[in-house]
């Protein structure tokens, strides 16, 4: 528990008890502060009660306070948490900028931010498996792993890899990451923000935030991260710029879980961070063929008489789907659900990869007619049924690829769910 002297004797407000937020009620409580703690959960409420007071910051006088601690999840454009704490002239901070304040005290370390549209995930995974195979200590935390503050810190010399979303930027305001690292830029989230251009400006204030000496590596595959790179060229005390492109082909052979154009990108992001941090090419060369990549993202689950069955079951949308069907040659494509558009079009240009489509759920048939045209299409219903066609007509060499393109909530709780039964499945097999 990252517990601070920093916090003592202050008073905080906390909205949001899931585990960061009662990772933070702990936090601040072991620290010496007062907490006032809420959710509209009766359990999370229940969870905190021995150390916080139970009251809604709506119906309190916020001016009291000295910040007001939100999840991610608080939709600052539109919940009335943002105009109270204005009106108080109190900050409206998370889990990530109580770490940021806490840094000072902690044993002397690194912190590598990464963010972007894609690929956040994995690259942050990535860079913490190369700085644990480099015997470094090493945590993996923000949007990914553990709640933050509801951990040990590491010893001297370690490194904290934070995955970071555009929501955890907004709520932090003084994290100096020793490593940043800008993925992509394109259009997401527009619900939380006033066009593509606030979205992306809350990505920079990553980069606003290092100091000067300090490394940005920004991808510059996408207009938004070159907007981004030559803004920081413009300040004088900036941190230091490492532009990088996947660019043409790379040799991925070696790494069996990264594969595709996409996957080069985080590799490289990933490779440029090691080294910034010290780490051999060697033990960067070793930790690229070991990563065994996330679950239920181009996650390979088999390898059954030279068919290789791929678990993408994190894939709810087209544009998620496509870098999946770049990645490999010659696919028995699986995919349907719940469909977020009724198009395709992402994944358009990879449809000479895919030897033959088998849909399921409610977007099959929609899905059965778009692609008819392209390619053989069997609409199959159920997952089950899907994966023992594809699993009969895949030939060596070939993939089975469960790259749905859809939510899960036609048939199932969550991608993780539907990429379990996947994984099931495909294990019965005969």
């Amino acid at each position: 528990m990252i517990a601070r002297k920093a916090f003592g004797g202050k008073r905080f407000a906390v909205l949001g008890l899931a585990r960061s937020g009662q990772a933070v009620v702990e936090c601040l409580w072991r620290s010496g502060a007062s907490v006032t703690a809420w959710d509209d959960r009766e359990e999370a409420r229940l969870a905190v009660q021995a150390m916080a007071g139970l009251h809604d910051p709506l119906d309190i006088d916020l001016a009291k306070f000295d910040a007001v601690v939100v999840s991610p999840g608080v939709p600052l454009n539109t919940h009335p948490i943002a105009a109270r704490a204005r009106e108080a002239k109190v900050p409206v901070i998370g889990d990530i900028e109580l770490f940021a304040m806490a840094r000072p005290e902690l044993p002397a370390h690194k912190v590598v931010g990464i963010t972007g549209t894609n690929g956040k995930s994995t690259t942050a995974a990535l860079i913490d498996h190369i700085v644990s195979k480099a015997g470094l200590s090493a945590l993996l935390g923000g949007n990914i792993g553990v709640p933050i503050l509801g951990v040990e810190p590491l010893d001297e010399g370690g490194v904290y890899v934070l995955e970071l979303s555009s929501f955890q930027i907004d709520l932090t305001h003084s994290l100096d990451c020793d490593v940043a690292v800008l993925l992509n830029i394109t259009p997401d989230h527009l619900d939380r923000y006033d066009d593509f251009e606030a979205y992306a400006r809350s990505k920079a204030r990553l980069f606003a935030m290092q100091s000067k000496g300090h490394m940005a590596v920004i991808a510059l595959d996408d207009a938004g991260s070159q907007a981004v790179a030559a803004g920081l060229s413009q300040r004088d005390d900036s941190p230091r710029v490492l532009q990088i492109s996947a660019g043409g082909c790379m040799d991925q052979s070696g790494w069996p879980a990264l594969q595709g154009p996409h996957n080069a990108q985080n590799a490289i992001a990933a490779m440029s961070v090691a080294r910034e941090l010290g780490i051999s090419e060697e033990v960067i060369n070793r930790s690229l063929a070991s990563f065994t990549g996330l679950p239920h993202r181009m996650e390979r689950i088999a390898d059954r008489n030279g068919v290789l069955f791929v678990n993408d079951s994190k894939a709810t949308n087209p544009t998620s789907t496509a870098p999946a069907l770049a990645a490999y040659p010659a696919i028995h494509w699986i995919l349907g659900g719940l469909a977020k558009t009724g198009d395709l079009k992402p994944c358009e240009p990879f449809f000479d990869h895919v030897r033959a489509a088998y849909t399921i759920g409610d977007a099959g048939e929609m899905f059965e007619e778009l692609l008819a045209h392209h390619m053989p299409v069997k609409h199959c219903g159920r997952l089950r049924d899907a994966v023992k066609l594809a699993a009969e007509a895949a030939r060596s060499g070939e993939t089975v690829l469960l790259s749905p393109a859809c939510a899960s909530y036609d048939q199932y709780r969550d991608y993780e769910e539907r990429g379990d039964d996947f994984r099931g499945i495909v294990r019965g097999l005969g």
